[in-house]
């Protein structure tokens, strides 16, 4: 859900520039606006690519030049000079594409970042609404696989232009020299053009279904490593690992499927250029022995049908790559043209003297300023609900100090109201800066914080002292999102980044479900006095918890029926059938 990462500095817009407003009409007009994003680059690389490939196209007719002006006649002074015009096209042709390849990959790098940069954009505005919008393979595959594709569609442009070029000049030459072979070659290429197509719109419908596939099976693993712990305890791995099986199996035949006609179009790329190639050297042959061209001209033209080959498979790899960008860009511009479902009000929230108090007229969960509130649900399900409504990450009639939250900024309900989940995900990066979302400069002396300053204090509330500890760098090391901490640990963590933002009301779902009863006892005993002054709300079914609260809301159904403090709402059948039924499991 991500509610509790706040990023640590905000680059000023002149350093950072916003990745602009793509256009989202269609996949092409987002391959379009990518070109246009980088044109001068785009420009370059196709102008030295056409140049790069122009030289190269030249060399077969300076040699044949040279052939029938020098080599045959025994001219020194022409064979020379035609050499030294081979010798510069080379040079001409190794120094372009340089400049051409050092354009295509500022090309592919920046297509890939922009785009990468979007979908981070869009995330973020989503929020909360993410997980429940886009599935988790949608978003891995669009932000690994997508990107790619993209940057390498922008990269083979430049390749590509350049290989018609040479197509046109090259049938062009082959027209003027012997109209013959020149028709040869046009009416080649359109077919083999034509073939490379059809296998092309096949793959590209394979392709598609592979991808969904892909996603689809990332889903399940995803789900499968979050539920991991709870699949052991019920002995659901055997059933589980069925269905991943199943699931990979069908990606596997999908991918051969796919694999297939990649292979079909390899063939083509080979084959029939080589047919072409064949037919041309044949029939110039024939040509040289009935003294319609000279020698020369069928050196040039057996040079031109390999090029031409070598070509021609360019351009149907600049077709797969563009084939493959426009499903991609298909998927990201579903996915940019996401908005939030949540509309934000105009108005700033304001800052009440002494806090105010959060009210949800459908439950009747009332929050008063400055009070450790304990909210025990019958329904687990009705927890979440009531966090994302309190939030507003949901939309709700919930009031803070007498005013709908519907009528505030999103982001100013975000800093003073933060709602902190089980699934709220951890950054990679030194685990001081991911405890510590604002950026402040506590003093770190040897990795640990120095004893009196906020995050020495959040990390005592949390009972977090002894997983810092552990780490080799302490509060400098150095963390992969949090994989390599316990779900206990994770969840102690996640407390202290709250404590650290310091909102004025905390919102906690099940913030200690995880952890020991010694660890959860004293977390319990410190969370209060830490909060002292600010409203906090804890949705919990644990006893420890519950009995260090001010005061406790028992909601059943979606409303609250029943409120006092713990010890009085034990006499509550309901109320001490859910704590007492939680606490023996």
């Amino acid at each position: 859900m991500h509610r509790t990462t706040t990023p640590a500095r905000t680059p000023s817009p002149a350093t950072a520039p916003g990745p602009g407003v793509p256009d989202t009409r269609s996949a092409a007009r987002y391959l379009l606006w990518l070109a246009s994003r980088h044109r001068r680059t785009v420009l370059l690389a196709t102008v030295f690519g056409v140049a790069c490939t122009m030289s190269q196209a030249m060399i077969p007719a300076a040699v044949g030049r040279a052939v029938d002006l020098g080599l045959i006649p025994r001219d020194r002074g022409a064979l020379v000079l035609w050499a030294s015009v081979v010798l510069l096209l080379g040079v001409v042709q190794a120094l372009t594409g340089m400049v051409r390849d050092r354009g295509s990959t500022a090309n592919r790098l920046g297509a890939s970042y922009l785009t990468t940069r979007l979908l981070v954009h869009k995330s973020a505005e989503l929020g909360t609404e993410l997980p429940g919008r886009v599935s988790t393979g949608a978003v891995v595959g669009a932000g690994s696989l997508d990107v790619g594709r993209l940057g390498a569609a922008l990269e083979g442009t430049a390749r590509g232009a350049g290989a018609v070029v040479a197509i046109v000049f090259v049938a062009v030459f082959m027209l003027v020299s012997s109209w013959s072979l020149g028709l040869v070659v046009l009416a080649g290429v359109p077919v083999i053009a034509a073939v490379v197509t059809w296998l092309m719109r096949r793959l590209h419908g394979r392709q598609a279904r592979l991808r969904e596939r892909q996603g689809a099976l990332t889903d399940l693993s995803v789900d499968i490593v979050d539920g991991l712990r709870v699949l052991r305890g019920i002995g659901g791995e055997a059933v589980y690992g069925l269905r991943y099986r199943e699931a990979s199996q069908r990606v596997r035949a999908e991918a051969v499927s796919v694999a297939g006609v990649q292979s079909g179009i390899a063939l083509a790329r080979l084959l029939l250029p080589g047919l072409l190639v064949t037919a041309v050297v044949w029939l110039g042959a024939r040509q040289v022995r009935t003294g319609t061209i000279e020698p020369g001209v069928l050196v040039s033209f057996y040079g031109y049908a390999v090029l031409l080959a070598d070509e021609l498979r360019q351009v149907t790899v600049m077709v797969d790559q563009l084939t493959r960008a426009g499903v991609a860009a298909g998927r990201v511009t579903a996915f940019l043209r996401l908005t939030p479902e949540l509309r934000p009000g105009p108005d700033a929230l304001p800052e009440p003297a002494g806090g105010a108090e959060l009210r949800d007229p459908e439950s009747g969960l009332v929050v008063p300023p400055g009070r450790l509130v304990g909210v025990v649900c019958a329904d687990g399900g009705d927890a979440r609900l009531l966090a994302d409504r309190l939030g507003r990450h949901t939309d709700s009639r919930v009031t803070y100090g007498g005013r709908a939250l519907e009528g505030f900024a999103l982001d100013g309900v975000r800093r003073r109201i933060l709602v902190v989940g089980n699934d709220d995900a951890m950054f990679s990066g030194p685990l001081a800066a991911e405890l510590d979302p604002h950026g402040r400069a506590d003093a770190v002396g040897e990795g640990a914080a120095e004893p009196g300053t906020a995050l020495a204090r959040a990390l005592r509330t949390a009972s977090a002292e002894d997983v810092v500890e552990a780490l080799p760098a302490r509060l400098g090391q150095e963390t992969a999102g949090g994989r390599e901490f316990s779900g206990g640990q994770r969840q102690r963590l996640r407390l202290v980044r709250a404590l650290m933002v310091d909102p004025e009301v905390l919102v906690l779902v099940e913030p200690t479900n995880a952890l020991d009863a010694h660890t959860e006892g004293r977390v319990a005993a410190r969370l209060g006095p830490h909060r002292a002054g600010r409203s906090t709300v804890v949705f919990t079914t644990s006893p420890l918890l519950l009995d260090r609260t001010d005061h406790v809301v028992y909601v059943e159904d979606g409303k609250a029926v029943a409120e006092g403090p713990h010890t009085v709402l034990l006499s509550d059948p309901r109320y001490r059938s859910t704590v007492i039924r939680e606490a023996l499991a």
